[in-house]
């Protein structure tokens, strides 16, 4: 059976300001999912939030970009929307970007993460078990560290020295800024661990898109790597990425997956979506509600039965004793950043500000700027 994993993932509407969306809009995403699996358009479906932001991840034979899948999250999103509208929530439908995509959703606001692959539970993959990560109030190129990290670093991962990993991986990097279309290019790790570097460490315009094995050609990772400022024209919010990560046997184990998180690394986002702050690991379910609206990432864990149906439990990576020490390093990197306010690397570049009102104030002041009229040197007498 070819199976697809879609994880697809908005920002409707949040009570309080931009915190958590509502039980009832919560109830309205999972009533729909339901009737979506009683009529046989997804195998399976699970529903939570990470933030303010709703994610759907489902199972399904229908392959990448299905325009009845990507067309029922949208329908699902808008009766959310709808809900969030009624209770005056704020940023109700912020992340519909377009009035109504035709065909799939990837390109009208929300994230969308989805791979594909052969699903007998034989072979190189007797087991199958993956993972998603959702992130809120920060840019696309969040996973970018940590993903190198495990899938490219034996300091990290050190089943990269065994034989099924050995070769390395292929990492697809899209630049982010061409709106032209996905512009991207596919490197190799370990031999090109150095290039992609390069690129990856600008989470604003390179991202992972997917990662594949170079030993059995099975996709590991992907990732929703886009920009919403390129989708919208302008900015409407930072970009919350997802991502899908299949662990174990062949790939990264779910620990050698999660430790880069450990950094609680810097990336753009917070507040307004203009600041450099720290990644905070947290459990599901986490509403925004600490100082200085830190971004956050979330990651559960299924396996996959023989159906495609998820087991009857999941794992919540993040909701663990352990964590709490990576979420005070967090805050006292974050207290430490912030406590520099508006100077320098604190915030992000003009180019990045979330609110266009900033680079119309400094517009503003450019043309205000006159060149200075030198004295002219006196002759010598």
């Amino acid at each position: 059976m070819k199976l697809t994993i879609s994880v697809i993932k908005a920002d409707i509407g949040s009570v309080g300001g931009h915190t958590k969306p509502s039980a009832r809009m919560m109830a309205a995403v999972e009533g729909e999912v339901a009737k979506a699996i009683d009529n046989g358009l997804l195998i399976d479906g699970f529903v939570r939030h990470t933030g303010d932001d709703i994610a759907i991840i489902m199972t399904h034979t229908r392959g990448e970009g299905s325009s009845e899948v990507h067309q029922f999250a949208w329908k699902t999103f808008l009766a959310a929307t709808a809900v969030a509208k009624t209770s005056g929530l704020y940023g109700a439908g912020q992340d519909l970007l377009v009035d109504a995509p035709s065909g799939n959703v990837r390109g009208a606001g929300p994230a969308v993460a989805e791979l594909s692959f052969d699903h007998s539970l034989a072979g190189a993959r007797p087991a199958e078990s993956f993972m998603v990560f959702a992130a809120d109030k920060c840019g696309p190129g969040a996973y970018n560290l940590p993903l190198y990290l495990a899938f490219a670093d034996p300091m990290y991962c050190a089943g990269l020295m065994l034989p099924p990993m050995i070769k390395g991986f292929r990492f697809h990097i899209i630049d982010m800024d061409n709106t032209a279309g996905d512009s991207v290019i596919e490197l190799d790790a370990p031999a090109d661990g150095y290039h992609i570097a390069a690129l990856l460490r600008d989470n604003e315009r390179f991202g992972i898109d997917r990662i594949v094995s170079k030993t059995y050609g099975e996709v590991a990772v992907a990732v929703s790597a886009q920009r919403l400022h390129s989708i919208a024209g302008k900015y409407t919010g930072k970009d919350d990425p997802v991502a899908v990560v299949r662990n174990q046997g062949i790939f990264a184990a779910p620990e050698e997956i999660i430790s880069p998180f450990a950094k609680a690394h810097f990336v753009g986002g917070d507040a307004r979506g203009s600041h450099v702050m720290p990644l905070m690991p947290v459990p599901l379910n986490t509403p925004v509600t600490g100082m200085y609206c830190l971004p956050i990432v979330s990651c559960v864990g299924f396996s996959i039965d023989r159906d495609g149906k998820f087991s009857e439990s999941y794992t919540d990576f993040f909701d663990n004793l352990a964590w709490d020490e990576v979420r005070q390093r967090a805050q006292r990197k974050a207290i430490e950043m912030r406590s520099q306010g508006w100077s320098g690397a604190a915030m992000l570049p003009y180019s990045e500000l979330e609110y266009g009102g900033f680079r119309d104030t400094v517009s503003g002041l450019l043309k205000r700027f006159r060149l200075r009229e030198e004295p002219k040197p006196q002759a010598a007498e």
